[in-house]
């Protein structure tokens, strides 16, 4: 589905929708449940039928073959439930599976913009435990649902046959069960939600615990986080009082009611045995109904906790997969092709939420195979400029082309192939360190990786590890210094190989002589490639043909290092007090 159909259908709907790829598995679990339901409606009817005609007519030798054939029903109930237990929990495990797919893919299309919104902790919850109850939804929902239904037809059909009065008066009791069940479902619908919204606030403060347990130790601030972590845990834990507590009514009115039925088919059912107009026996008969009723009466109330936890979760789901991305590539956009490397920023204006503008009216013309570095106070707006040249966001005014095509007017995926980025906050994956160069191009040989490796200056490293490029690196590459992080993430562009270079402070963890190292790799690799330089340390400019000066999000000088020197601004201030600090 689109996220338009997303958008048009009622979460109900989508969600049975998951059920069509796995439809002879659910019909298959379904199938077994009825039998189980008509396995049980039958007991009573033998039961009534042995007190009336077979004990009564000596018949002993068929009430022994009926009680062999009732144990062969229930052989064949156990097989049928472990039917339906299994293969119908494989069921809801298959349309969890599906609708978690859909989520990581459909959040893989959603901007940056998304992400500056959203924690990752919530976001887990959406994709975990938020769908948790879907299974139990997807598996026993429409099972209880039907086989309980049809059980309670069942039921009441051959109670009525037995004493219609008395069937009569269970079933006008119906009515007041489901109007107390769906009054108890609201609340405990609401509360659920909140339950959940909860759950992914402490999921998000656990996630920021663990990721920064290493600034909390450094910080001696463990009681801090701790004390952060309590608080997250108490507001769950009323959440969770205050859904216990609906949960608790609901299921006490629910067996005040089951019982109270109970009751009056007793109590109506003996005033008629006394009149004369009913037999003792029929009564044990309805009574063995009663029983047989009030197991799918439990299943229906049990549904309707089960239906407000899984469409809490369920509309959680429905919210994000209706999101669109705030970037979207136009209809049938062609992809960028033959990238020659020349970059036209035009007039161009940017506010994040359209709040105050970080950029103003920025101008700017980057010939191919040029190398262009920028530089200026931090906040000005470098960074940010180099995020929309790759279209992370959309400019709020103005024009952004690369060989003369408005990127808004190409696809993003041929964009993102065409520009390789070396960030200022490197991420590595909980991988290899083969996998992680590999990441540059998913299907590179071993030589190819070695190469990438040996350009970025990380070969001899890698092969003083003891499992070399099969080295685990850790958690955001915990287990490599700084600087090998660094050239890692360097080795993977060397490997993508982009006509177009943006260097976010790529060199910014490295020692001088690293630096020095990478520095001529680097200024190898950008030989007949645009290249933009985001830089705080001037030394890292000295390939650059031109030097661009930001500051408030405009431009403010433009030019080489002498040009730039000479006019006495913002570049020759930076530069002289970098020198003087390190004089």
């Amino acid at each position: 589905m689109t996220t338009k159909d997303y958008q048009r259908k009622r979460p109900l709907f989508i969600f049975l929708s998951y059920f069509k790829n796995h439809k002879k598995l659910f019909l298959v679990d379904v199938l077994c449940a009825c039998l189980i339901a008509g396995v049980d409606l039958l007991f009573p009817l033998i039961t009534r039928s042995a007190l009336y005609d077979m004990l009564p007519g000596k018949l002993y030798r068929t009430f022994f073959i009926v009680m062999v054939a009732v144990v062969i029903c229930y052989v064949l109930r156990s097989l049928l439930n472990y039917i339906v237990t299994f293969f119908g929990h494989m069921f809801g495990v298959r349309v969890e599976a599906d609708i978690r797919k859909d989520l990581f893919a459909h959040m893989q299309t959603l901007s940056f913009d998304f992400y500056d919104r959203n924690r990752t902790g919530k976001l887990m919850s959406r994709l975990t435990s938020d769908l948790f109850e879907l299974v139990e939804l997807a598996h026993h929902g429409p099972e209880d649902l039907i086989t309980s239904t049809l059980t309670i037809i069942g039921a009441l059909i051959v109670m009525g046959s037995v004493q219609w009065q008395l069937a009569v008066i269970v079933l006008l009791m119906i009515p007041l069960f489901l109007t107390i069940v769906m009054c108890m479902r609201q609340r405990m619908s609401r509360a659920s939600a909140l339950s959940k919204e909860t759950m992914g606030h402490i999921n998000q403060e656990i996630e920021s615990s663990l990721s920064g347990v290493r600034t909390a130790k450094a910080f001696a601030n463990e009681q801090a986080e701790s004390q952060r972590f309590h608080n997250a845990n108490e507001r769950f834990k009323t959440a969770r009082r205050d859904f216990y507590k609906a949960m608790a009514v609901f299921h006490s009115s629910v067996e005040f009611f089951l019982c109270s039925l109970n009751v009056v088919v007793i109590g109506v059912g003996g005033y008629y045995v006394m009149k004369g107009s009913m037999d003792y026996r029929d009564l044990v008969t309805f009574c063995l109904y009663i029983t047989s009723f009030v197991g799918p009466m439990r299943k229906l109330s049990g549904f309707s906790e089960m239906f407000a936890n899984g469409f809490a979760g369920l509309k959680r789901f429905v919210e994000v997969m209706r999101m669109e991305p705030s970037v979207q590539d136009k209809p049938n956009a062609p992809d960028l092709e033959n990238v020659k490397g020349a970059i036209s920023v035009k007039d161009v204006s940017f506010a994040y939420d359209g709040d105050l503008d970080v950029l103003h009216n920025v101008s700017l013309e980057v010939n191919p195979g040029e190398t262009v570095a920028i530089v200026g106070p931090s906040g000005g707006g470098k960074t940010t400029l180099c995020q929309l040249i790759p279209r992370f966001y959309d400019v709020s005014s103005g024009t952004i082309a690369i060989d003369g095509q408005d990127i808004r007017d190409v696809t993003q995926s041929s964009i993102h192939k065409n520009i390789g980025i070396v960030q200022q906050e490197v991420f590595l994956f909980a991988d290899t360190i083969f996998e992680n160069i590999r990441y540059g191009k998913p299907d590179a040989t071993m030589e190819e990786v070695i190469e990438a490796a040996k350009k970025a200056e990380i070969y001899e490293d890698i092969l003083a590890m003891p499992q070399g490029f099969q080295t685990y690196v850790g958690e955001r590459g915990t287990l490599l210094s700084g600087g090998q992080k660094q050239r890692v993430a360097i080795a993977r562009i060397f490997l993508k190989n982009p006509p177009i270079l943006i260097l976010d402070e790529a060199t910014s963890a490295l020692d001088s002589v690293t630096e020095a190292k990478i520095q001529r790799a680097f200024d190898a690799l950008s030989q007949g490639r645009t290249t933009l330089i985001i830089a705080h340390r001037l030394s890292t400019i000295r390939a650059a043909q031109r030097i661009v000066s930001i500051a408030d999000g405009k431009i403010t000088e433009c030019g080489s290092h002498e040009e730039l020197m000479a006019q006495g601004g913002i570049y020759a201030n930076l530069y002289q007090t970098q020198n003087a600090t390190f004089a």
